[in-house]
């Protein structure tokens, strides 16, 4: 959401009714002659204050030219001034003077001192709607979302009707976690501002956390071709499509925010790696490696791309490994079926059961009969590339006896843990690892 941290500087810089509101209050108990004009005030001023640099009251008049001027930086060099004389002249409103010392910092975009004054002028008023929303953004742009989440509550509690209360507090109700929370509020602001990119686009965000797919297209769809949140919209489209397994969409989506032109780079390399990986689910193997080497280029380490070339590369090169590893479930079955039948050389094999779990592994339990021997057979083909590990073995050995096979074989395309290889050392499992298999993959029709 980095757009939304520049829209909320902007915000806080670009609200003036605040100052309008603080301009028209009195900063001080006394009552005091107020001259005509400009020059008279700033001769009396003047004057005054070369007998007593200290003089609160000229401070003052100086003070509130300067703030209904709006020349900033001249208020708040003076009013950061009368903030020094608040512990000696009991007569000076403390809350009021923070407080316009805090605007005209705003004003001047620097947000360090205005975040002081304002924490200062909530000490004395911790109801002000003034003091809790700009308070509420600065904090929000400090990424405080925690701390920005009761002051913009507070603030809503005054002005319920305050969008860009309502907005700042939707966005930082999502960043602390709280997506369902932070969604009535966007939803107001929505409804007064239907052209607002930025809620919209949090509307997305809120929709895709809490798993409400089909509204998280809908928004993203909407974003896709604007020159701002299009490329994030595209690629949070595309991963939602692909949460629900519709992967030529998701292709689609990823494709048309690469169109885009100023991409931020983080979001150029993501939409990159997130359609190599949608062509590889498609098999598409020579459109994901092309892809990986764009992104390999220009941040060798990003992700796992370094593995991911090197283990398409493999892939591309043997199609029965391509199927074993990342074709459809119904592929991967029939080729583990071929491998049955050849495994054990001149045996008569009759498959008796095939049971997939999930797209992780199939167990085939086997009548395998040979000119000396007959026996049951249990075989679990594993779909990684990665080690396997003893729970694996354990279940698998689990799942023999329960088929009451006399042996079984455990197939993977990666390695088998130390401990894995332990376990099966006093039972009837043979392992076929990465190398062993592929030998298999390339005799298998």
């Amino acid at each position: 959401m980095l757009p939304l941290l520049a829209a909320a500087l902007v915000a806080i810089v670009g609200i003036a009714v605040f100052s309008v509101i603080a301009g028209k209050k009195n900063v001080s108990e006394k009552k005091s002659k107020k001259p005509k004009d400009r020059n008279a005030i700033l001769k009396e001023a003047n004057k005054r204050l070369a007998q007593n640099p200290k003089d609160s009251e000229a401070l003052l008049m100086l003070g509130e030219l300067y703030y209904n001027e709006e020349s900033w930086d001249k208020a708040m060099h003076t009013y950061g001034l009368l903030m020094d004389l608040v512990g000696i002249d009991m007569n000076l409103n403390e809350y009021e003077i923070s407080l316009r010392y805090a605007i005209s910092a705003l004003k001047t975009g620097k947000f360090e001192e205005a975040y002081k004054g304002f924490l200062l002028a909530r000490t004395k008023d911790m109801e002000s709607f003034e003091v809790n929303f700009h308070l509420g953004v600065l904090e929000f742009t400090r990424k405080s979302y925690e701390k920005a989440v009761p002051l913009l509550k507070h603030a809503a509690a005054k002005q319920p009707d305050h969008l860009e209360t309502l907005k700042y507090l939707g966005y930082a109700l999502y960043k602390t976690g709280k997506a369902k929370e932070a969604l009535p509020y966007l939803r107001r602001v929505f409804e007064q501002q239907p052209d607002d990119k930025e809620t919209i686009y949090a509307m997305g965000q809120c929709y895709y956390e809490l798993g409400a797919n089909d509204q998280a297209i809908r928004v993203f769809t909407h974003l896709r071709p604007d020159p701002t949140y299009g490329p994030q919209a595209a690629l949070l489209c595309g991963m939602t499509h692909l949460r629900i397994r519709q992967v030529d969409r998701a292709i689609m989506d990823f494709e048309i925010g690469l169109k885009h032109k100023g991409i931020k780079s983080e979001v150029l390399l993501e939409l990159k790696y997130r359609l190599a990986s949608a062509y590889a689910q498609k098999q598409e193997l020579g459109k994901a490696l092309n892809l990986l080497m764009e992104i390999y280029s220009v941040q060798p380490a990003y992700r796992d791309v370094e593995a991911l070339i090197l283990k398409f590369r493999e892939l591309n090169s043997n199609k029965n490994l391509q199927t074993y590893l990342i074709a459809p479930p119904a592929d991967f079955v029939t080729l583990c079926r071929k491998i049955v039948a050849t495994f054990i050389p001149q045996a008569q094999v009759k498959i008796l059961n095939i049971a997939v779990q999930k797209n992780e592994y199939a167990d085939i339990l086997a009548e395998v009969e040979t000119a000396k021997w007959q026996d049951l057979i249990m075989y679990r083909f594993i779909r990684t590339t990665g080690p396997v590990g003893e729970l694996m073995l354990r279940d698998f050995h689990a799942r023999i006896k329960e088929a009451k096979a006399g042996r079984g074989y455990c197939f993977s395309a990666g390695e088998f843990s130390e401990e894995a290889q332990k376990f099966v050392e006093a039972r009837l499992i043979d392992l076929v690892d990465k190398e062993g298999l592929n030998k298999i993959l390339m005799t298998t029709n």
